[in-house]
């Protein structure tokens, strides 16, 4: 019996990379997750790998920017799990520019992927957490401590040059945390973000001058981090290292668990001492 059996979480961004290291460990210590990502196959490989190692898992492939995405999302955490206890608003990627040369596209898109994203998953999981809690203390049962973690990063704290977008966006996502922290206290629900500082990724490990690039709904945005910078940013973080995507999801993983359930509206830096 893990510290999270009989728990239901929800993922975004969890085919690949931190989503996917947040929704294994999630599952390994006993969450039944609904796992997510932009394509279907990456999706079905985390639950795979979820069932492989005794855990219960579904996919709910799709954009998270999609109209009526958020709906599905959480009903399928009720349709198939019967609950939902953990939120984990994850996913995201960048496009980067300097102000000037920043597109209305580029700014509306990061902002939708980052921001809006999390606020309509949230807007739509309110009444099924909502309606929960009713039903327990109709029963006379205890109200669980629900679970919210939505992931911003060092850019949203400080700032980041040519990533005006990005880092509005994720200073936005404190505030909607910090929000919706004093709107669901009520329903003992904590809602904390965890704000990444350098994780090894295929956003950064791939040169930025090796023509990666990923593609999103069939655009390609160039990913990726010249190794001599990323070599100096690694040695400004007093761990001397970037993070990995385990370590990550650890941070995730701390907010999520019983002994978090008196925190909440929280930033927690994953960053390896490094700070702004």
């Amino acid at each position: 019996m893990g510290k999270l059996s009989g728990k239901v979480a929800i993922v975004t961004g969890s085919g690949r990379g931190i989503g996917a290291e947040i929704a294994r460990k999630l599952a390994a210590d006993g969450a039944a997750v609904v796992v997510n990502d932009l394509d279907e196959e990456p999706a079905k490989d985390t639950v795979v790998a979820i069932e492989s190692a005794g855990g219960r898992a579904i996919a709910c492939s799709g954009s998270v920017t999609d109209s009526g995405f958020a709906e599905r999302f959480t009903r399928t955490a009720v349709d198939t799990f019967g609950g939902l206890d953990i939120i984990v608003n994850n996913a995201g990627y960048t496009w980067d520019s300097v102000v000037q040369k920043m597109t209305d596209e580029q700014w509306d898109q990061i902002l939708d992927v980052h921001l809006k994203a999390p606020f309509r998953i949230l807007r739509a999981a309110q009444p099924i957490i909502s309606g929960f809690v009713k039903q327990a203390k109709a029963t006379g049962e205890p109200v669980p401590c629900r679970k919210v973690v939505n992931i911003s990063s060092i850019a949203g704290l400080g700032g980041n040059a040519g990533q005006v977008n990005y880092a509005a966006a994720k200073a936005g996502v404190t505030g909607l945390t910090k929000t919706l922290a004093k709107e669901w206290g009520r329903y003992n629900v904590t809602v904390n973000t965890v704000a990444f500082g350098l994780i090894r990724t295929r956003l950064t490990e791939a040169p930025a001058d090796g023509g990666a690039s990923i593609d999103i709904q069939g655009r390609e945005i160039a990913v990726g981090v010249n190794p001599d910078l990323l070599g100096a940013m690694e040695r400004m973080i007093p761990l001397g290292r970037a993070g990995t995507p385990a370590e990550a999801a650890g941070a995730v993983y701390l907010l999520c668990l019983p002994e978090s359930d008196y925190v909440s509206a929280q930033t927690l830096i994953c960053g390896g001492g490094f700070f702004i």
